[in-house]
């Protein structure tokens, strides 16, 4: 039994608080400086945009940097009644969100057999698919349009949605590859003894764990559908299958330009993306970083 006298006193450590030096006050101060300076680089066009859409087009070209006298709603109706923006915000949402589904589809399987299965020229495979990621999507455009127009899907939904999903397809499987080779084989080892066959394994086990990769592509790939122009422009000609990053160009004409209208249209057609972003930050950012580790 160890009684008191037997105890050894101890005396604690005393941590040193670390002087601030003016060295290291000239560097916090600078880091701040570049931080608020790219804030404010980065975020003073959105706030001009928004302010300038509630103006007249006299008030944006006598003072465009100042507050609007009267804040003109009317811009936000016109955007709608002038370019018929909300067929357009319509088909740009179902071409989006479909092209983003088949996206997925494809790329998470391509992945799956990537990751998890050893065959000969199987990294030979991979890097022809990412080599899509480094050729401009513009100097497709003469091939894509000439298989559009062979198929007989010009200017149709379906035209836009086969070739979005298919300009997404190196980058996003590059992410989900990237994150599914992260997994433990042991994962399948057991479904296998469980009795799983090739589909269980993917859709039970391989799918729902990869759920953080997926949804980090499926972001990306629908904010470039929602966002494209040139292929929008392309491959479409009527007003009924056009998005809304093309709407946004009928506020122009030979004669005249409605720049507060078209600013509003601008701004409705930001705000999906920003609340999409909004809405998976997390998942994003965590998919980014752990597929980063893993693959």
């Amino acid at each position: 039994m160890i009684t008191k006298a037997d105890t050894v006193a101890i005396p604690l450590k005393t941590e040193r608080r670390k002087e601030i030096t003016p060295v290291d006050t000239l560097k916090k101060f600078f880091m701040w400086f570049v931080i608020i300076w790219f804030t404010i680089f980065t975020l003073m066009p959105m706030i001009w945009l928004v302010v300038s859409s509630f103006k007249t087009n006299t008030e944006l070209v006598s003072s465009p940097f100042s507050l609007p006298t009267k804040w003109q709603f009317q811009n936000y109706i016109n955007a709608f009644q002038v370019s018929g923006i909300g067929k357009m915000l319509l088909n740009s949402l179902i071409i989006s969100i479909i092209a983003t589904v088949l996206n997925m589809m494809v790329a998470s399987m391509a992945s799956f057999s990537l990751s998890r299965f050893q065959f000969k020229m199987r990294e030979l495979v991979f890097g022809t698919i990412i080599i899509g990621i480094l050729i401009p999507i513009n100097a497709l455009m003469v091939p894509y349009f000439t298989l559009i127009n062979k198929l007989g899907i010009y200017d149709k939904h379906v035209g836009l949605i086969l070739t979005y999903a298919a300009i997404g397809l190196p980058i996003s499987t590059y992410i989900i590859r990237g994150f599914m080779s992260g997994l433990p084989v042991e994962l399948e080892e057991a479904g296998i003894i469980d009795g799983c066959n090739f589909y269980d394994r993917f859709f039970k086990i391989i799918l729902p764990l990869s759920r953080t990769g997926i949804v980090t592509a499926a972001t990306f790939q629908f904010l470039f559908s929602w966002n494209e122009f040139i292929y929008a422009m392309l491959l479409t000609s009527s007003q009924n299958v056009r998005t809304i990053q093309v709407g946004i160009r009928y506020f122009s004409n030979q004669f005249t330009t409605d720049y507060t209208s078209m600013y509003a249209a601008i701004v409705i057609s930001i705000v999906p993306s920003i609340l999409g972003y909004i809405l998976f930050q997390e998942q994003i950012i965590s998919g980014l970083t752990q597929g980063a580790v893993k693959g």
